[in-house]
């Protein structure tokens, strides 16, 4: 494989990889607009994301069989074929309950690009190229956000929000291209495996018994739901409630965004000293002290606009640190499963993210108050699923005197 062969591989996988990022942040700026154009409220159109997450959620875990039993291509065809037909639909749409199916379905279709992107990287590269290809796709994954609302931002401003779902279907039409024309096969298809529901249902059962990857997985997975209630409030704070514009509030996002994107980062220099246990624990414990923070002052009205962008900005940073940690505590008990475990983890975050976002609009006020009350909930309950959880194990562990004072909890120690 030459030097440009390997680039333009990396570029397909990664723009796979962000047509659900892109399609959830790029059209946030657009909320007020479509409110306004389908005759509905903001907390209707909230219910459109909320749709979208809920669809990754389920198709995460359809894809995994498919791509295994079908090859890599075809399923990613049909997927994409999906997201660019109910793209343009939500474009043409005029009324928020088909925008909000629509969305659903059009998750259904675009999730095949997160799946399949990474199933290709395991297949294409050799094992030593891995990690360093995983690396540049969580870098391009990792600066949509900060891109997507930004340039959704701009383009609604000039062209209406319709204007976004049909570049996305455009774009995601030029990725089916380069797929077709560019992208090795991977794997091929494997008719031994079985779509059949029983066999499906007993790994994800044998996981779900797994008291650590239980314990973390709902820990994080509610904690890490946190910045979906900012994404489904946010453009309706800052909006509807601080006046910004459309190209204002992405350079905001684009601002909080690099928030998550920059402790990410940071994460690996914590781990030379720190434990992924005592990260968590830290980090949860000054997320609720935040989270309890602009819940009171935002009640008794301390905040502006900066001084809550501030908060935002401090709270968010711990999602850069709960992400992976969280995720490689959950992971680390397996040597087999490991596939079965990390798509129910993964769907189980993007089902409580989808909660999340639509707790915000359930309690929609019209103030901020539903965003960050919901943003620190999620705080608290990951905080205290944690010490309940570990309190549990430990105490099952010295009933079955597997260890005598420790927890059975395997570490991941300093390997990050």
């Amino acid at each position: 494989m030459t030097r440009k062969q390997y680039f333009v591989i990396i570029l397909i996988l990664g723009s796979l990889a962000t047509i659900s990022p892109f399609s959830i942040d790029m059209y946030l700026p657009g909320f007020p607009a479509i409110a306004k154009d389908l005759g509905t409220t903001i907390a209707q159109v909230q219910l459109s994301l909320t749709a979208y997450l809920v669809g990754i959620s389920v198709g995460q875990l359809l894809y995994g069989p498919l791509l295994d039993r079908f090859g890599r291509k075809n399923p990613l065809y049909v997927g994409l074929v999906i997201y660019i037909i109910t793209s343009l639909a939500c474009a043409y749409t005029d009324s928020v309950n088909s925008l909000i199916l629509m969305r659903f379905l059009q998750a259904i279709g675009g999730c095949v690009g997160m799946v399949a992107a990474q199933a290709l990287v395991r297949d294409i590269f050799p094992v030593n190229k891995t990690a360093q290809a995983f690396s540049l796709l969580t870098l391009v994954i990792a600066v949509s956000p900060m891109v997507a609302p930004t340039l959704g931002g701009y383009v609604t401003a000039a062209f209406g929000w319709h204007s976004v779902f049909i570049i996305l279907a455009v774009i995601t039409a030029l990725i089916m291209l380069g797929v077709h024309f560019a992208l090795p096969e991977g794997r091929p298809a494997d008719p031994s495996i079985s779509l059949k529901p029983k066999p499906v249902l007993k790994n994800f059962i044998t996981v779900l018994k797994q008291e650590q990857f239980l314990l973390y997985a709902l820990a994080g997975g509610i904690a890490t739901a946190a910045p979906f209630a900012y994404i489904a409030g946010s453009s309706d704070v800052f909006m509807n409630i601080y006046h910004v514009s459309e190209q204002e509030y992405g350079w905001i996002f684009a601002l909080l965004a690099f928030a998550m994107i920059g402790s990410t980062q940071l994460n690996h220099f914590i781990l030379n000293r720190f434990k992924s246990e005592q990260v968590i624990n830290f980090t949860l414990y000054y997320q609720v002290a935040v989270g309890l923070l602009l819940v009171v002052g935002t009640y008794y009205g301390w905040f502006g606009k900066i001084a809550l962008i501030v908060l935002l900005f401090i709270f968010l940073t711990g999602q850069g640190l709960l992400n992976p940690n969280s995720t490689a505590l959950s992971l680390a008990p397996f040597t087999k499963n490991t596939g079965s475990a990390a798509a129910l983890l993964g769907s189980f975050r993007m089902a409580m993210g989808g909660l999340m976002s639509a707790m915000v609009s359930v309690l929609h006020t019209g103030t901020t108050l539903p965003m960050v009350s919901v943003m620190a909930a999620c705080a608290v309950t990951g905080l205290v699923i944690l010490l309940l959880g570990k309190r549990t194990i430990r105490f099952r562990a010295s009933r079955r005197s597997v260890e005598e004072d420790t927890s059975v909890l395997v570490s991941t120690g300093q390997e990050h």
